[in-house]
């Protein structure tokens, strides 16, 4: 099931040719643009939504759908294009190399993307640790302008666009992308009630759509080979290709480009080496950036790699940041860390978020230890329930669904640290502690 190699749209994922524009045209970008742009707004949308495409940067919307909310008559109101490059998920670098080895993938996808949703502008909103991959984006969009690829009557297609980089200031809420938002305008990152969406009511008040970097990048050789080409890989509804970002417990990590539903054990030996010490020696993965629920070897086994077959572990294909971790891992250990970094990260807008997450990360901390009651166990299950689905962005979800992972999949795990602690204690651990602790 292995994506052959005519087949990659990102052929320099790996940064062994060079970036810049005369390369990049001989790899294939900025090929027929002007044709592709002459097909006209709707059109593009339409071949868009027939290949299938959904949204690479964790939630999975249909991409041709999410465009097709911008209004269709021009106002007084501009339209603008946004793309979220704040790539802040534990467990993900997808983006980052896209930018840095591939730029003119996702600068001739603004220009495409821009147009489809009758925009003049568009904003590229960069994470602030990513220094040399704003220089390398903002050199290629430099060539593209002096290319007359940009700027007034970009491509000679009679469509002005200029793209603008703007760098974060590095904080993981930026990435949902009404914080995003906020941040471009200047404000506090701090997620925005919806409705209005994006769509009607976005940056400066105007119609805005935010895609993610992949999710931009791959357009352009979507509409030069057809939406049936792209559309002939994974699944139904889960089409497409994937960059897959492998570490931890793997021989070989890596990030590779590969057909999506492809099966998780196949993706990790065919393109990292394997687990290290054998698939036996496997205990769990993240599957999806540190977000999302692990799941354990016996999911693993069988699982396929793409949206729909991962929620039906109670899992997600996120950002398809794949974390492997075998039977050395202290598993509690390394949940109660994400937990302290979902904490540290919350903008404190939302009460069940604030006071929760703080429960949750000194709840895992004791969890650690095994300072705990078997009681406690559920009372963890509970303040998670109570913070999910109660907050206006989804940072609370994704800070407590590795913790309900945990409790789902290695509750065993839990009990014995607890019986443990108490075995050397002698005495059972005392009753709840305060949130203060």
């Amino acid at each position: 099931m292995a994506l052959s190699d005519k087949d990659r749209i990102f052929t320099n994922l790996y940064g062994l040719q060079d970036w810049r524009l005369p390369a990049a045209r001989r790899r294939g970008n900025w090929d027929g643009t002007r044709a592709i742009l002459e097909r006209g707004r709707d059109a593009i949308i339409e071949e868009v939504k027939n290949s299938g495409l959904r949204g690479r940067g964790g939630a999975g919307f249909p991409t041709g759908m999410k465009w097709s909310f911008m209004p269709k008559q021009a106002s007084e109101r501009p339209h603008y294009l946004v793309v979220n490059a704040d790539e802040s998920e534990p467990g993900t670098c997808k983006d980052r190399d896209i930018i840095r080895h591939d730029p003119h993938t996702l600068v001739e996808g603004c220009l495409i993307a821009g147009f489809a949703m009758g925009a003049h502008a568009g904003y590229i909103y960069i994470r602030g640790e990513y220094y040399n991959e704003s220089v390398v984006l903002e050199a290629a969009i430099a060539e593209a302008y002096e290319a007359g690829l940009l700027g007034p009557n970009a491509c000679g297609a009679g469509w002005d666009f200029d793209l603008y980089v703007h760098r974060g200031a590095g904080a993981y809420i930026c990435g949902e992308e009404t914080a995003l938002i906020e941040s471009l305008e200047g404000k506090k990152g701090m997620p925005r009630l919806k409705p209005p969406f994006p769509a009607a009511v976005g940056l400066y008040g105007c119609p805005t759509t935010v895609n993610n970097v992949e999710t931009i990048a791959v357009v352009p050789e979507i509409l030069r080979r057809g939406a049936p080409w792209f559309a002939g890989f994974g699944r139904p509804k889960n089409s497409g290709t994937k960059i897959f970002c492998i570490q931890g417990h793997v021989n070989r990590p890596c990030n590779v480009e590969e057909e999506m539903s492809i099966p998780l054990r196949e993706l990790i030996e065919r393109h990292a080496g394997g687990v290290r010490g054998g698939w036996d020696n496997l205990l769990a993965v993240i599957p999806g950036g540190s977000s999302t629920p692990m799941i354990p070897k016996s999911v693993c086994d069988d699982v396929l790699m793409d949206f729909d077959a991962l929620r039906e572990h109670k899992t997600g294909l996120g950002t398809a940041g794949v974390i492997v971790m075998d039977k050395s891992t202290d598993l509690i250990k390394a949940i109660a860390r994400l937990s302290a970094f979902y904490k540290h990260e919350s903008c404190g807008q939302c009460t069940p978020c604030r006071e929760g997450m703080g429960w949750v990360k000194r709840m895992m901390d004791r969890m650690v230890e095994g300072r705990a009651q078997l009681a406690e166990i559920d009372v963890l299950e509970e303040v998670t329930r109570r913070i999910e689905g109660h907050t206006i962005c989804a940072l609370a979800d994704g800070g407590v669904w590795p913790v309900q992972g945990l409790i789902r999949h290695f509750r065993p795990m839990m009990e014995e640290r607890i019986a443990a602690y108490q075995r050397r204690r002698g005495a059972v651990a005392p009753t709840l502690p305060m949130a203060a602790e």
